[in-house]
């Protein structure tokens, strides 16, 4: 019903069974609207430079198996900063060996491989924040295995 009205309305009286109930208030004051401001001054161009584009991390060997990521968290190369790595580029792994850790919501999910290799890259640095399934560490078939 107020939406029909072609203004707001400033005060309201209702009754009902012998009961009423009146409601003022002010109107609402139109809020100023500022002027553009208009200026005849000169301004110098500069060109556009294009923003170099991003690095992207060196693709795994196409014949490069990808061991993922089992939860959303953060991937840590070793047990505490400081530590020795689980494992390095170039180390031979077997299945069940453990490469990594994924912290998630405190819990440290063991990172393993499950399929024997040869490290061929780490796909994400120390403490990176990763996504489920996200590849971490690229893997290489190894000769006789």
């Amino acid at each position: 019903m107020l939406e029909a009205l072609p203004e707001r309305p400033t005060r309201l009286n209702v009754r009902a069974d012998g009961v009423g109930i009146e409601v003022s208030w002010e109107a609402p004051q139109a809020p100023a609207v500022p002027q553009p401001v208009v200026s005849a001054v000169p301004v110098a161009t500069v060109p556009a430079v294009a923003a170099p584009p991003p690095v992207p991390a060196p693709p795994a060997e196409p014949t490069a198996h990808q061991v993922c990521a089992p939860s959303v968290g953060v991937f840590y190369h070793a047990t505490e900063p400081g530590a020795a790595p689980f494992v390095r580029v170039g180390d031979v792994v077997r299945p069940g060996q453990q490469i990594g850790i994924v912290e998630a919501m405190k819990l440290m999910l063991p990172v393993e491989a499950d399929r024997p290799g040869r490290v061929s890259a780490i796909l994400r640095a120390n403490g990176d924040q990763v996504e489920y399934g996200e590849p971490l560490v690229a893997l290489v078939p190894v000769e006789g295995a």
